[in-house]
């Protein structure tokens, strides 16, 4: 099976990581939170990823564009998870396990950021 180029970056596998665990926290979310809480969460987890899909491979300020969506998108999953555990739908354990990948996403994204913004001036500089 072929693979597309942005697979291959570390920041996408962890965000993949992270969907997975979203997804098996908010099956125990309680079932009236199915259209609340629980879609809210997952579609941000997901669109970590989906953006850094839909942004690699662009122009680089098309890229850096979508990184920051994606940044905007692991913040908002950091005030999922608080809301979750301040209702009591997951453990501190859960809370700390997301915030975890939360924080390893978060640098990830702004180590790529660096040095997409580091290939931009490269670009200008051999204009």
């Amino acid at each position: 099976m072929g693979s597309f180029d942005f697979e291959n970056l570390n920041l996408y596998q962890k965000s993949l990581e992270f969907i997975n665990l979203v997804y098996k926290q908010t099956n125990t979310f309680p079932r009236d939170e199915i259209y609340g809480l629980t879609s809210q969460y997952r579609r941000a987890a997901n669109s970590i990823a989906l953006n850094l899909g839909e942004g690699y491979g662009e122009s680089v300020p098309l890229n850096i564009r979508y990184l920051r969506i994606s940044k905007g998108s692991v913040r908002e999953c950091v005030v999922c998870s608080s809301i979750a555990l301040s209702q009591g739908y997951i453990s501190i354990t859960d809370n700390r396990e997301a915030r975890e990948l939360l924080i390893d996403l978060s640098k990830m994204a702004s180590g790529y950021k660096k040095y997409l913004e580091k290939k931009l001036v490269e670009i200008k500089n051999k204009k």
